[in-house]
């Protein structure tokens, strides 16, 4: 390998798995070359092949070596080619200037071992340990017991819902595959990283953990309110605000937030700095989950016409809105109602293929995007506009109410709202972008 000046300290810990999942059987990795750029530049290159099924997709385990020492290196030194990766010819890049290199020495033997690793199903964050305590992150991978496929279900976790833990001390996020559908039945779009997305919206009794006992929420009976979504929380409070110090301003500011928000917060708690709201596209793929029917269980009899626009009994087995409880009489309940009636408990309604419940109903969700033209070009990874004319970021899903009807809670109906606005039925679920 040909190399520049390096230091030979380096900083945390890294591999791209970090539970066990190695595979003994089946795809290998072969071919693997190791060359720095050249010149003017520090990056190395880690090219491989991988041999496996072609529906199949793998993660893959990078660890570092000069000669026989091992190196410990940060997760955000690496990109490229890690996670969900399919048979070919791929490339990883690691950049050593994350690992605070200096030019105080050179890693003259720098080598690396790459080992494909299954990939997880799902992950659980104890959101009651700090980042990096023994026990913290839990994997599920497949054929775990836990696991369930029957049906429209993959590898589905029901019994999630058996345990309030994981809708309050613990949040459980399901991997999402990269892939292609069609957004709002119209435009192409490609996402090209995997991602895990949060199987709940966020609860009361996270956001309290996370934000160091805050309580906003309209639904605050004391014996229900843990596992019920968060809301009257803004845009703002998740991010951080254009008028901030420094300005939070997606997608010019890309994926920065504010130390002081909820995603800054659980940032810092957890140790993972890609936590985040999803985007638009990312929202509606996730909430299809492989479907093209107008609600998520991918049942082509379910439709909108007549009184169905209204109240819909295809919707009344997926989620929470105003005429399966969210509204009785078409009013908004007292804050101190019990959970069948305004906001429901986490896993009251069936989940999509995919694991994820309340994609329909219960709390609106943010999404990055400002609010904007979907238009129907094709669109890889699209972030939305630079900016909104009226100031209004895009919310996704419908609600419990705000005399919402069943066509406004379908997988492609799109919302929005002020940054600012605190509302009793706007909520949140987090993701996590994978390198």
């Amino acid at each position: 390998m040909k190399t520049t000046t390096m230091m030979k300290r380096v900083l945390g810990s890294w591999a791209v798995c970090l539970a066990l999942g190695a595979l003994a059987d089946g795809p290998t990795i072969s071919d693997v070359v190791v060359r720095q750029r050249w010149p003017w530049s520090r990056l190395v290159d880690i090219n491989y092949v991988l041999s496996c099924e072609t529906t199949q997709r793998v993660d893959v385990a990078v660890t570092g070596y000069n000669g026989t020492t091992a190196l410990t290196l940060p997760a955000d030194s690496f990109s490229g080619d890690l996670y969900g990766v399919s048979d070919g010819s791929h490339r990883i890049v690691w950049d050593p200037t994350v690992c605070a290199y200096t030019n105080s020495g050179v890693l003259t033997k720098f080598r690396v071992a790459l080992a494909p690793t299954e990939a997880p199903v799902y992950m659980i964050v104890d959101l009651t340990k700090n980042a990096g305590a023994d026990g913290q992150i839990e994997y599920i991978y497949p054929g775990d017991e836990r696991l369930e496929t029957y049906g429209r279900f993959t590898n589905v976790w029901f019994g999630v819902t058996n345990d309030s833990a994981y809708a309050t001390t613990k949040l459980v996020l399901r991997r999402v595959h990269a892939g292609s559908y069609m957004m709002g039945d119209s435009r192409l779009v490609t996402l090209t990283k995997d991602f895990y997305a949060g199987i709940f919206e966020i609860t009361q009794k996270q956001w309290e953990l996370i934000m160091n006992g805050s309580k906003p929420s309209y639904f605050n009976n004391v014996n229900y309110y843990a596992a019920r979504p968060v809301e009257q929380v803004t845009y703002n409070d998740m991010r951080g605000s254009t008028n901030g110090s420094p300005a939070i301003n997606w997608p010019m500011t890309g994926h920065m937030v504010s130390a002081n928000s909820f995603m800054g917060r659980i940032r810092a708690a957890t140790g993972f700095d890609d936590f985040d709201l999803p985007t638009e596209a990312q929202w509606e793929y996730a909430c299809r989950a492989g479907t093209t029917t107008i609600y998520n269980d991918g049942n082509p009899a379910a439709n909108l016409s007549g009184n169905n626009t209204i109240s819909n009994i295809w919707l009344d087995a997926l989620g929470r809105y105003r005429y399966n409880g969210g509204q009785p009489n078409g009013s908004t309940p007292p804050s101190g109602c019990l959970p069948t009636n305004g906001s429901a408990i986490m896993g009251s309604y069936l989940p999509n293929n995919w694991g994820l419940y309340d994609m329909h109903g219960n709390a609106a969700e943010m999404c990055l995007d400002w609010k904007g033209n979907l238009g129907t070009a094709p669109s890889t990874d699209p972030v939305g506009p630079a900016s909104s004319s009226d100031g209004f970021r895009v919310d996704r899903g419908g609600c419990w109410g705000a005399n919402l009807n069943a066509s406004q809670c379908t997988s492609s109906t799109r919302l929005n709202v002020a940054p600012g606005a605190v509302l009793s039925v706007m909520g949140l679920r987090v993701i996590r972008v994978l390198p």
